[in-house]
C-alpha cells in the first residue's frame, strides 16, 4: 500500500512539472509559438507554412500569429505577452518595433526561454540567433537593377513599409547607400512610408509623381509597398521603373504585365523552417550563429519559371 506521504510527494512533483511545462505530453512535444509582424501579406503565410513543416519534422507544437496590419505594434506586444504567459519552450519573434519589445524579451531571457528572431531582427543581444534575409545586400541588388534599368542617371524615390523594423531600415538604407556609393548621377529625391498598405502606398506614389515630374524610378520595400506603387503609377497614367520586394499573386501579375520591372524575393518558407529548427537546436544546447542567412534572388518575367526561382515565389 502506498503511503500518504509518498502520494503527496508524487502529486507535488507532478504539479511542479506541469507548472514548468515539463509534463509528459509537453516533454514529447515542446511548445514553440511564432509571433510575426502581420498576416496581411502572402509572405507571412509562406513563413507560416515553413514553420509548420519544421514543427512536423522536429515533432514540436508550433503556433503562428500576428496582427492584422503591420502598424499594430501594441497588438503585437499583447500577442507576445500572451505567448510568454503560456511558458513556451522557446519563442520566435519578428519585431514591428524592436525597441518596444525589449522589456518582454528581457522577461523571456529571465525565464530562460530562448528567443529566435526571424525576418525582422531585434535591436538587442537577447535573441540567440536571427533567421533572416540580408536585407541590406538584397536592397543593394535592387539599387543595381534600378540603375541599370534607368540608364545610370536620373531621379528615384523609395516607398518603404516602415522606419522602425530592421527590415524597413535595412532595405531603405541598403538601397539608398548603394545608389550614393556607386551611382553619382542618380539622386534619391524622396523617401516615404506607406506601412506596407496598398492604398496608402498608391497615394504616396501619385504624390511623388506630381512632386517630381522627372522621376524615373521607385523602389517599394515589401509586397504591399510595391503593389501599391504599381497601382498608383497605373492610376496616374505614368511610366516609371518600379523595383519591388517579396512576391505574391498581385506583384507577380504586375511583373508579367510590365508594371513592375522585377523584384527581390526572399525565401519565406526557409525563414519559417529555420526559425523553428533553430529553436529546437537552442533547446538542445547547440551553438547557433548570430545570423542564419536564408538567401535572396532577383526575379523578373524572364526567370520566374526557373525552378530555383519558382521554388521561393509564392501566391
Amino acid at each position: 500500500m502506498i503511503s500518504k506521504r509518498k502520494l503527496l510527494a508524487t502529486a507535488a512533483a507532478l504539479a511542479a512539472a506541469a507548472t514548468l511545462g515539463l509534463g509528459s505530453a509537453h516533454a514529447a512535444e515542446p511548445y514553440i509559438p511564432l509571433i510575426s509582424k502581420g498576416f496581411q501579406h502572402q509572405f507571412w503565410q509562406a513563413v507560416k507554412a515553413g514553420a509548420e513543416k519544421a514543427g512536423a519534422d522536429y515533432k514540436v507544437k508550433v503556433t503562428f500569429e500576428g496582427p492584422e496590419t503591420e502598424q499594430q505594434v501594441d497588438k503585437q506586444m499583447d500577442m507576445l505577452t500572451a505567448a510568454l504567459a503560456k511558458k513556451p519552450a522557446a519563442i520566435g519573434f519578428a519585431a514591428l518595433d524592436s525597441k518596444a519589445a525589449i522589456p518582454l524579451l528581457k522577461k523571456a531571457q529571465a525565464e530562460k526561454i530562448p528567443v529566435i528572431a526571424f525576418d525582422s531582427g531585434v535591436d538587442s543581444p537577447i535573441p540567440v540567433t536571427t533567421a533572416t534575409t540580408d536585407n541590406v545586400a538584397a536592397a543593394g541588388l535592387a539599387a543595381d537593377k534600378m540603375a541599370a534599368l534607368i540608364g545610370g542617371e536620373g531621379e528615384v524615390a523609395v516607398v518603404a513599409h516602415d522606419q522602425t523594423s530592421t527590415t524597413g531600415v535595412g532595405r531603405r538604407d541598403g538601397f539608398v547607400n548603394r545608389i550614393k556609393a556607386k551611382y553619382p548621377k542618380i539622386k534619391v529625391v524622396d523617401i516615404q512610408y506607406g506601412g506596407g498598405d496598398h492604398l496608402k502606398s498608391a497615394e504616396i506614389a501619385k504624390t511623388l509623381l506630381l512632386a517630381h515630374p522627372k522621376l524615373k524610378g521607385i523602389f517599394g520595400t515589401n509586397e504591399g509597398s510595391a503593389v501599391g506603387v504599381g497601382k498608383g503609377v497605373k492610376e496616374a497614367g505614368k511610366k516609371v521603373v518600379i523595383i519591388g520586394y517579396d512576391s505574391g499573386k498581385d506583384q507577380k501579375a504586375m511583373i508579367m504585365d510590365g508594371t513592375i520591372a522585377g523584384a527581390i524575393t526572399q525565401n519565406p518558407v526557409g525563414i519559417g523552417y529555420k526559425t523553428v529548427e533553430a529553436a529546437v537546436k537552442a533547446l538542445k544546447g547547440e551553438k547557433l550563429p548570430k545570423i542564419i542567412d536564408t538567401g535572396f534572388y532577383w526575379y523578373d518575367k524572364t526567370n520566374m519559371t526557373d525552378p530555383k526561382i519558382a521554388a521561393v515565389l509564392y501566391d
